[in-house]
């Protein structure tokens, strides 16, 4: 009776386990399911601001309009152009390794192919009569056998020395099919490089007459000081409402941003040009973060784990893109040449999500970089582990 008692109070205990298991499971998925939604809501949302944007720039200010058009062009170009190079530098070292492997490929063959006449000379020396003499010779039954099976050995190496030169004849057919084939996509890319070079050119060339022109309207320094606030507070409003936005998408990391003050890595290696506090070109505006000036097409790297928040064109810093990094932390990465990420991408410490430009009417390629806390920006040199050059 006690054993029964047991097994029944055992068997409620597994039942018990097992609803609380699929409970858990079925919660564990509604929350997905939320979170995709609220993710799907929020880069609605994001995607509507942008467009917003768009719209409030063309109506403001025809001259904006017209320059983000020419480097929407350019970024466009120039991200075929990185496509391009990518897909060459796949097909080349795809051409490497193909021609490492017809090289191994016909050292064995002739490795092959000279055990073989090895194999055959024995074969025509000793002839087939000796076979028949062995057989008729007065040799013991056990050292007959011993030869008999020699032989048998010979033959059989023989037929799978001509089975390995057959098999390295069709593996080089099947590589000098390859490499034709690598070799003509090769020639369509490089064809195709060319013609996107032509395109960055043309398209460069028609943003730099956009920012020649709006640079002769500006009359003096009174008028490029409002420009400057006027931006300054366009990208104020943009990370609020994002701020706003983001704050229902908590993001998930090993290490939250506050934590790691003096331990990040710049975004780029390069010459300081502004700094953080400093005025801007001799007005009574103020830095809020660094320009770095850099290579154009230089990889531009996320400094930590985060989630895309915007990814577009913004007034005064051109093609930006801001990272939320939870707990109110935010870093901004403008006046890039191309943008590799969207809004709502996840992103790795390191990971590439634009190239140096300088779009936004940004003279010389360099890349604006900001740390923002709560909407306000905060000196980026006291989260990095190392100076940049020239600073």
């Amino acid at each position: 009776m006690a054993g029964a008692q047991s097994r029944s109070f055992w068997r409620r205990g597994v039942f018990a386990l097992a609803a609380a298991a699929l409970a858990c499971s079925l919660a564990s998925a509604q929350d997905q399911k939320n979170s995709e939604a609220a993710l799907k809501s929020v880069r609605k949302e994001i995607k509507d601001l942008e467009a917003r944007l768009t719209r409030d720039t063309a109506r403001r200010d025809e001259g904006a309009k017209a320059l983000r058009a020419a480097e929407l062009d350019s970024a466009d170009a120039a991200r075929k152009l990185a496509d391009v190079r990518a897909k060459l530098s796949e097909q080349r070292a795809a051409r490497r390794s193909l021609a490492e492997q017809t090289e191994r490929a016909n050292q064995r063959l002739a490795t092959e192919r000279a055990a073989l006449g090895a194999q055959v000379r024995m074969s025509y020396v000793t002839g087939q009569a000796e076979v028949l003499k062995l057989l008729l010779s007065q040799e013991s039954p056990a050292t007959l056998g011993r030869m008999l099976v020699y032989y048998d050995y010979l033959n059989r190496a023989r037929s799978a020395r001509i089975a390995a030169v057959n098999a390295d004849l069709a593996k080089l057919a099947s590589l000098s099919s390859d490499t034709e084939r690598v070799e003509a996509e090769l020639e369509e890319l490089e064809a195709a490089q060319e013609t996107q070079v032509a395109a960055v050119a043309k398209a460069r060339e028609a943003r730099q007459t956009v920012v020649a022109r709006l640079d002769s309207t500006i009359k003096d320094d009174s008028e490029a000081v409002a420009k400057l606030r006027g931006e300054e507070k366009r990208l104020t409003d943009l990370v609020e409402k994002l701020r706003q936005l983001m704050a229902g998408l908590p993001v998930e990391g090993d290490q939250p941003f506050a934590s790691l003050k003096g331990k990040l890595a710049w975004p780029v290696q390069g010459r300081l040009a502004g700094d953080f506090g400093q005025p801007r070109a001799g007005s009574v505006v103020k830095w809020n973060g660094v320009l770095l000036e850099a290579a154009a097409g230089t990889a531009v790297r996320a400094v930590h784990h985060g989630r895309v928040a915007f990814a577009d064109w913004l007034p005064g810093l051109g093609l930006l893109v801001i990272v939320d990094h939870g707990g109110g932390y935010m870093s901004l990465y403008g006046h890039n040449e191309a943008l590799l990420k969207e809004s709502g991408d996840w992103v790795q410490p390191g990971d590439t999500i634009a190239q140096v430009g300088d779009t936004g009417g940004q003279p010389r390629p360099a890349l604006y970089f900001e740390i923002r806390f709560k909407g306000e920006p905060v000196n980026p040199h006291t989260w990095i582990a190392r100076p940049t050059a020239g600073h």
